[in-house]
């Protein structure tokens, strides 16, 4: 690939320029998030806020010793903790309000049972007043919707399990 008189290939997203100029656009338009994708190339640049923590599976834990007797039971907190979502499973791109159709009286995107590609638009997240599309990126089939329409998601929470 040519380079330019700096050095750098001119397609090349992480360029430091291109970089630069992504910031300045972000303070411009007031935006907290910037994420961008270009065939196999992808940047993602994010100020403020929490950092972004990608979950690692975590080693088994030991059961802990059975109470004593006459030792009070434990409460069921821990039997209320969601349940871990195990396969393939499509996750909320950013924070905000999730929405399984394009309109309160539209038909879902998708539905259980519905076959899905990797371009397969599977509902909108709304954040700041911005509607964005969240592709499957996944092939498969919807086996479950784990959130409701309206409810609010986090970056990285599961939204769909597909099979």
């Amino acid at each position: 690939m040519a380079k330019d008189s700096n050095g750098a290939n001119p397609g090349d997203v992480f360029d430091v320029r291109k970089v630069r100029r992504l910031v300045e656009l972000m303070n411009e338009h007031e935006l907290s998030e910037i994420d961008l994708r270009q065939s196999d190339q992808r940047i993602r640049l994010r100020k403020g806020g929490d950092p972004i923590v990608t979950a690692v599976p975590a080693a088994p834990v030991p059961a802990a010793p059975a109470p004593a007797a006459g030792a009070p039971a434990a409460d069921a907190p821990a039997a209320a903790a969601p349940e871990a979502v195990t396969g393939k499973v499509i996750t909320s791109p950013i924070v905000g309000t999730f929405y399984a159709s394009p309109s309160p009286d539209a038909a879902p995107f998708v539905k259980v049972g519905d076959q899905i590609g990797p371009e397969t638009v599977v509902c909108i997240v709304e954040a700041m007043k911005v509607f964005n599309e969240v592709p499957a990126e996944i092939s498969g089939k919807i086996a479950a919707v784990l959130v409701e329409s309206g409810d609010a998601v986090e970056f990285g929470q599961p939204l769909f399990k597909v099979e």
